[in-house]
């Protein structure tokens, strides 16, 4: 696969403009660190930076790449053009920036470019260029259709069918809207290869008019959403990766299906403590709990419960699986940090997988 990745105006300043907005990491540092990337995941990346509109729309032209990563810079915000030209070629392009641009300027959280192209990723570093590859390469293995399950704009999830039991998946990133759910797409993408079939979701989160409750009624909503699918609801499964853990606990009761097992990755389970810890997500918790919502996740429930978490994680310590484990889950442990419960080519993925319903 050969993806081309397009830089905008002034990103060749990476590394010395605002460096406490865009990081220390300079233009040549992040090219090589995407290349790096791509050839993890099979990917030839082709990397190319202008100042000029022209070049970048020359560049879209003529490429003869499978997919697109761009950071058009403060083009996203006036280009037209730009987003015409990624529309007139059929492929799939990743928009991406490296700030939040939600929580900046006004003017910079418009985005001319975004309905162009198939997903759009900001506000996580450089690690976001790494996000947008992994999504061109589980669209292009495993397709998936985007179905919607609810009014809001944010009640859609990404659909890939197989033969197997269905597999219900909630992403994390404390309930923040600029984590969104294809950071579970390797997970999808690998159980729909194993024959499951997989329903990854979106959920209202903080800014979008529900963190709490919106984003544990979704949740149930969309599991509930099955049937209209055409999908096997005698067996299901919920899988959550951090919040996503927290609101499958949560749900796992209130689905009108019958739900087992219910497996979390890295959970949060405590929101009392994490609102009081300081750390990272801790006004988060807060806001949940300002709103209502359980300060710890329901540890009991009549399905099944495995909890696989990092001993080095960053963001929720060790401490809110043992939680659970001391009600009575199965824990198992790894070696990484909060992310590292993401890749399914890991030992403690196949625990999950034995642990999810036979085909």
């Amino acid at each position: 696969m050969k993806v081309s990745l397009l830089h905008g105006p002034n990103l060749d300043l990476l590394g010395r403009r605002q460096p406490e907005v865009y990081g220390t990491a300079t233009l040549g540092d992040l090219e090589a660190q995407v290349t790096d990337w791509g050839l993890e995941l099979g990917v030839e990346v082709s990397s190319m930076q202008s100042n000029h509109e022209g070049e970048l729309i020359e560049a879209i032209h003529a490429s003869d790449a499978d997919g697109i990563v761009i950071n058009p810079g403060a083009l996203t915000h006036t280009s037209r053009a730009l987003a015409d030209a990624l529309a007139s070629v059929e492929v799939p392009a990743v928009e991406v920036h490296i700030s939040n641009i939600k929580a900046r300027e006004p003017w910079r959280a418009e985005s001319l470019i975004s309905p162009a192209c198939v997903y759009t990723i900001y506000g996580r570093g450089i690690a976001g260029y790494r996000h947008a590859l992994r999504h061109l390469v589980s669209r292009a293995e495993v397709p998936f259709e985007t179905v919607r399950y609810g009014p809001h704009p944010e009640n859609v999830g990404d659909l890939r069918r197989g033969d197997g039991p269905l597999v219900v998946l909630v992403h994390g990133g404390f309930w923040r809207q600029h984590w969104t759910r294809d950071t579970m797409e390797s997970l999808a993408a690998d159980l729909t290869r194993r024959g499951f079939t997989t329903w990854n979701i979106e959920y209202r989160r903080s800014g979008s008019g529900g963190a709490w409750p919106g984003s544990g009624h979704d949740l149930v909503t969309a599991t509930d959403f099955a049937p209209q699918l055409g999908l096997d609801i005698e067996r299901v499964a919920l899988v959550g990766h951090s919040a996503g853990g927290y609101l499958a606990l949560w749900a796992a009761g209130r689905t009108r299906l019958s739900v087992d097992p219910v497996i979390t990755l890295a959970p949060i389970t405590d929101l009392a403590e994490l609102a009081a810890s300081g750390r990272e997500g801790a006004a988060e918790a807060g806001e949940l709990l300002d709103l209502g919502a359980p300060a710890v996740a329901p540890p009991t429930h009549p399905a099944q419960t495995l909890t696989i978490h990092g001993v080095a994680d960053e963001y929720v310590p060790l401490g809110h699986s043992e939680k659970l484990a001391a009600a009575g889950a199965e824990l198992v442990t790894i070696d990484g940090g909060h992310f590292a419960v993401l890749d399914p080519s890991q030992t403690h993925w196949e625990r999950a997988v034995e642990t999810l319903p036979s085909r």
